[in-house]
This record gives C-alpha cells, structure tokens and sequence, in this order.
C-alpha cells in the first residue's frame, strides 16, 4: 500500500502529482524546483539561489517523511544549462559528504516554470 506524504515547508505541487509517495519504506520524491514554499514563487534567479532552495525543500519533505539526506539512495539532477554542472554540483554535494547516492544529471531543454534545475529523490525511513 503506497502512503502520500506531504509537507506545508516545500511547495504544493503544481500538477497533479504528489510530493512523495512511500511504499515499503521506500521514498520516492517527485522533482523539487527552487520555489519557496511560502510565495511559490522562485527564491531567487540564479542557479545557486535556486539549487539552494531546491536542497532545502528536498530536506523537507525528506523530514517530514521520517528520513534524512543520509538516507537517500538515488537522485536526478535536471539542468536548464550543463553549463550549470560545477555551481549545482557543489551546492549538492554540502548535503552528501560521505555516501552519497547514485546519481544522473540531464540538461533539459525547459523545466517547470522555467526553472535552472530540479532534482528528485529515492530515500528510505
């Protein structure tokens, strides 16, 4: 049986999906673009603002499900720009020191909203 998970500190989705479903202890995040959860509008233009409220609403929604950064098992990276690797990469890698998960990033040619970059999960509790 699959549970929805849902927290009020990252932003509603904006279609008609949720923002992370578990079955059998298992996490799966949809993508996280870098809306603040409060306006819905970007944190911020560039794409270390948005990286960076991208990561904090993937931790929340991690928290809010009973898990943590230290227990993601996957994640994919989508870019606007590869030229936006190393800036996203180095914000990315603050919340995975040691252990971290298996990975892709892809550019895109466009993302929600027009956003620079957003990234899903797989976690577990």
């Amino acid at each position: 049986m699959k549970e929805i998970l849902h927290t009020d500190h990252a932003p509603k989705a904006i279609g008609p999906y949720s923002q992370a479903v578990e079955h059998n202890g298992i996490i799966y995040g949809s993508g996280q673009i870098g809306l603040d959860p409060v306006t819905m509008e970007f944190a911020g233009t560039s794409v270390e603002v948005q990286a960076e409220q991208v990561m904090k609403n993937i931790g929340a929604v991690l928290a809010s499900a009973g898990s943590s950064f230290d227990k993601v098992i996957k994640c994919t990276i989508f870019l606007a720009d590869m030229s936006d690797f190393a800036a996203v990469n180095a914000i990315y890698g603050r919340h995975f020191p040691s252990n971290p998960p298996a990975r892709e990033t892809v550019a895109v040619k466009t993302l929600p909203k027009n956003a620079l970059v957003e990234i899903g999960f797989i976690a577990y509790r």
